[in-house]
């Protein structure tokens, strides 16, 4: 696997109100990687969809790690789908990294697993390099 040259990740940002970080690291000028940590339900899943939709661009590529998400509510799956949404609409070539509670989420709101997963970082970024795939859109009213 090649070495990539990873800018400094910015400092996870601070919200109390909202139990949940949100920093991004920008591997080359073509893909972030949106890390959030914490809890993401109701309260601040606007805020994962501003962030989502703030450093993707059209026709680039970018990595969703949830992997430090703690809890996840049911309802943040739309958050999902939208982003997975937008994403398709601007040719946004994107993986998603779930935690447990994520991943436990997903098995009952995306059981077709329409959405594109990774386990780990390298194995995103592989998906990315070495197997475009056709984007999906994912059904929210399942």
């Amino acid at each position: 696997m090649s070495t990539m040259n990873a800018a400094k990740p910015a400092a996870p940002t601070p919200n109390k109100r909202t139990r949940a970080g949100f920093s991004t690291q920008w591997l080359s000028s073509a893909t972030p990687v949106i890390t959030v940590h914490g809890e993401l339900d109701a309260s601040n899943a606007a805020d994962l969809i501003e962030c989502g939709l703030q450093h993707s661009r059209p026709g680039r590529q970018l990595v969703l790690d949830l992997s430090a998400v703690e809890f996840f509510g049911a309802g943040c799956f739309a958050c999902l789908h939208t982003l997975n949404v937008r994403y398709v609409g601007d040719d946004v070539d994107w993986v998603l990294i779930p935690s447990s509670a994520v991943s436990r989420v997903l098995r009952i709101c995306d059981p077709a697993c329409a959405l594109p997963i990774a386990s780990e970082l390298p194995a995103a970024l592989s998906m990315l390099r070495d197997q475009p795939r056709q984007l999906q859109l994912v059904n929210a009213d399942r």
